[in-house]
């Protein structure tokens, strides 16, 4: 297993992005085929068992021939996770049909392939490759049992190789990584899950014929597939080769993180050869060794494996070791060994430090505004650890609240500060101008209307932190700023931090990416945007940068294409969804765009 997913693809051609193509109606299939070219993919997997209804052999004809890109047909059986219940016999004159006017791919699963040998006598047009295709939807067998599979979907005269299976865990990927690499012909080859979600993304570093990526979310053939424009423009697909180096972020949940999406684009601006990936981790000393090659470069790691990454790593910065919590890991490229070190003390502290002078609090004697003051800290996990060792380095009082009591105390007597429970938090009101800084996921999508504490309690505070992003604006922080306080998001903590593991990632200098960074995550949350142009007011039109941040958002792209191409129209109209506090998603503002400027 250590050396399982190391090794480079044996093909040199690129990898192609298959779309799958499933709907009620023939009309609609050749509208998806249509979005499918203009998205990016190079093929398209027509799916006739999702057709209502028995399709016809005239419809098999039509979206041949009418498809604008090269095409894979598949008529999936239920009893290979497909949609058709009827005549084997039907479907399998089907394939060969569809074999025979033109398409360039047909899918036979292994179980049916002799029985279509024999209908077709072996005679096959020299334009159309034959994928033997086997999918387990349980598990993901022993490296053993799979290369025993590939050897006999193989010894069938297949074309390609296709095998799908379920990843349990992330590790199951290492060995459909090692199968794809050492396959003598052809192979699309994918662990199907979130946990498998990196044997799509990474198919080209292993060689894979295609990986199937969908129009998008809710379009899925098969469980964890990616959407085409996520495979291009967020995991750069296309740069993606035998050599590139593998980081990611490494969590659970992770799917919510936009690490990939910040780093991924630094790395490509730059020329970096490197992709980031989200990783869903249970067991992070599992994953760890298991993915030993120093192909995997360097992790983010966050909610629930902070603490334990700790015991993995070979050295351990000791500011790190003092929180007792990791947040980067780098793995060495000239021996292996693994470096962990916590860089989100430095972003958050920073940010509220900030705010604080921003605000007119005066540096004290030690030369930080926190010095003296009262700061609560919500959580006693890694990121509490953090924050808590940070701030008392300023200066500051200690106070840890934490659901488990017990985990408060001990975190508490170790920083030398002073324990609550969470429930007591609502009623804890000592003196005013105090630091709020909540660790804890509460508030983080999709859970909006939670908070740590109460709007009653929040009057106490002169300044709230959240490290929650996903909200930028939580209702923790709407709540504070409604009782008067500042407040801190947890963007500027994701990007301080993001800043300092770029540099610890690539060995480049990351400065002059601070500003990139900040940018292009403003251009990734709409309502971060509108909530800064509700505060601001209309006046900020007027401000360059905040236009060119408006303009690169979702939501003005939605209201620019359907609203009349005035951009102070759709700036408007998401400035009034900024002070509502709505997320307003591509869909919904188009629909709104009609309704406030009255187009049609």
């Amino acid at each position: 297993m250590e050396n399982m997913a190391e090794t480079e693809g044996l093909r040199t051609k690129s990898t192609l992005i298959c779309a799958p193509i499933m709907a009620d109606t023939v009309d609609q299939m050749l509208l998806h085929m249509n979005s499918a070219k203009s998205s990016g993919a190079d093929l398209v997997e027509i799916r006739f068992d999702s057709l209502k209804g028995s399709g016809t052999h005239e419809d098999i004809k039509t979206l041949i021939e009418s498809c604008p890109l090269p095409t894979l047909f598949t008529y999936r059986p239920t009893w290979e996770g497909g949609q058709y219940d009827g005549d084997e016999q039907s479907r399998l004159a089907a394939l060969k049909l569809a074999m025979e006017l033109g398409a360039d791919h047909i899918d036979v699963e292994l179980q049916a392939v002799d029985e279509f040998k024999n209908l077709t006598r072996g005679d096959k047009p020299t334009k159309c490759k034959l994928i033997v295709s086997s999918h387990n939807y349980q598990n993901t067998p022993s490296l053993e049992d799979l290369e025993s599979l590939v050897a006999r979907i193989q010894s069938t005269g297949a074309d390609i190789v296709k095998i799908a299976t379920m990843a349990v865990d992330i590790t199951d990927v290492a060995r459909i990584f090692h199968v794809t690499a050492h396959s003598q012909v052809p192979i699309i080859s994918m662990a199907m899950g979130e946990r498998g979600l990196i044997s799509r993304l990474l198919s080209p570093k292993f060689g894979g014929y295609l990986t199937f990526a969908t129009l998008g979310r809710g379009k899925e053939s098969a469980p964890g597939q990616p959407t085409i424009r996520d495979l291009l423009d967020v995991f750069n697909f296309r740069q993606i080769a035998p050599d590139t180096k593998v980081y990611g972020i490494i969590g659970k949940p992770v799917g919510h993180s936009k690490s990939p999406m910040l780093y991924n684009k630094a790395f490509r601006s730059i020329g970096f050869n490197g992709v980031y990936v989200h990783l869903l981790v249970d067991n992070v000393k599992n994953f760890l060794e298991t993915y030993s090659s120093t192909d995997y470069a360097g992790f983010s790691c966050t909610i629930p494996h902070k603490e334990a990454v700790v015991e993995c790593c070979d050295e351990v910065d000791p500011v790190a070791k003092s929180i007792g919590a990791v947040n980067c890991v780098i793995r060495r490229q000239d021996d292996g060994k693994l470096y962990g070190c916590n860089t989100d003390y430095v972003g958050a502290i920073t940010a509220i430090e900030d705010g604080l002078r921003a605000s007119g609090v005066q540096d004290g004697s030690n030369g930080s505004p926190l010095a003296g003051r009262l700061f609560v800290v919500i959580g006693a996990g890694g990121a509490g650890k953090a924050l808590a060792y940070g701030a008392k380095a300023k200066g500051a009082r200690i106070v840890i609240a934490n659901r488990t009591y017990e985990r408060a105390r001990e975190l508490a007597e170790i920083i030398g500060g002073k324990a609550l429970s969470l429930a007591d938090l609502s009623t804890y009101n000592p003196e005013d101008g105090m630091i709020l800084a909540n660790t804890t996921s509460i508030g983080m999508q999709p859970n909006f209307d939670e908070t740590p504490v109460s709007k009653e309690a929040l009057k106490s505070y002169a300044l709230v932190f959240d490290a929650v992003y996903t909200p930028k604006i939580t209702r923790l922080l709407r709540e504070a700023g409604e009782c008067g306080a500042l407040i801190v998001t947890g963007v500027e903590m994701f990007i301080g931090q993001a800043y300092e593991q770029y540099e610890k990632f690539t060995g480049l200098p990351g400065k002059h990416l601070r500003s990139y960074l900040g940018r292009l995550w403003q251009s990734i949350d709409c309502v971060g945007y509108s909530w800064k142009m509700g505060q601001h007011g209309c006046s900020s039109f007027q401000d360059p940068s905040y236009l060119m941040l408006y303009t690169e958002t979702e939501g003005f792209k939605a209201a620019r294409e359907h609203g009349g191409g005035n951009t102070n129209s759709c700036l408007c109209i998401i400035c009034i969804f900024g002070f509502l506090m709505v997320k307003i998603d591509y869909c919904h503002m188009i629909f709104f765009c009609k309704i406030v400027l009255g187009i049609k």
